[in-house]
């Protein structure tokens, strides 16, 4: 029978593997040792007491000039409408056809509930009730500098709220110069009006738009002669939701 060659010095099969467990259970044990270390290090919790520290607690105050990761916010009249605390007069950025399509796409958003779609404060919510707000086309406004808008969308004036984080800082000044086109708009003559373009202008006012309740709408729609009306495919005695 032939036997198997086992170098000089090996251990046996049968006892290497009791070795090998060992092994395997030590490092598993030190491992788990610095495992429990890690978690049970000493440590303070957030705002809690440390008479070690600047002003006896854990969280420490912003150094001055903090500025936190991705707000590096170094223009300061685009960030706050502001130069040296006054507000400036022209945009920080270029007026184009897009900013100002962007600006009245996000003045029908945010502005139109309280401002009404013509700027004149006559919103929807104003005529539920709600504090009015003045119209763009005083005197006042109408020489208010660029800042003065973006200062307020920024930070709120009198019952409206603020709005930086709803709008970012671009699209507020998109909203700026769509107030100032708002107010161009309510204060030219026909004169102004590029001759090639009179024609397309309609000259005769807009009726005002009508204030519906609860059910002034459908009865509106649908005639109290008890008639189909066939233009708004609405019928008697059926509210659509």
């Amino acid at each position: 029978m032939l036997r198997r060659l086992q170098r000089p010095g090996a251990l046996p099969a049968a006892s290497a593997a009791p070795l090998a467990l060992a092994l395997v259970l030590l490092c598993g044990g030190l491992l788990a040792g610095c495992t429990h270390e890690m978690v049970d290090q000493p440590h303070f919790k957030p705002l809690a007491a440390a008479p070690l520290l600047p002003h006896g607690q854990e969280a420490q105050p912003l150094v001055p000039g903090t500025i936190a990761r991705g707000h590096w916010e170094q223009d300061t009249p685009f960030y706050t409408g502001m130069q040296n605390g006054v507000p400036v007069t022209t945009l920080p950025v270029p007026l184009t056809a897009q900013l100002l399509q962007r600006g009245q796409q996000r003045f029908d958003i945010y502005c139109t509930p309280c401002h009404s779609l013509l700027g004149d404060g006559e919103g929807i919510v104003v005529r539920r009730g709600f504090t009015r707000p003045p119209s763009f086309h005083t005197p006042y406004l109408r020489q208010a500098p660029m800042g003065h808008f973006f200062d307020v969308i920024s930070h709120g004036w009198g019952a409206m709220p603020d709005y930086r984080q709803q709008i970012p800082p671009a699209d507020r000044w998109a909203i700026v110069a769509y107030i100032r086109a708002l107010q161009a708009s309510q204060d030219q003559t026909v004169a102004a009006v590029p001759a090639n373009q009179r024609r397309t202008l309609n000259t005769t006012p807009a009726p005002p738009a009508p204030v519906f309740g609860r059910r002034g709408l459908h009865e509106a729609l649908v005639p109290r002669h008890g008639h189909v009306n066939q233009s708004s495919g609405l019928r008697p005695g059926k509210e659509q939701p």
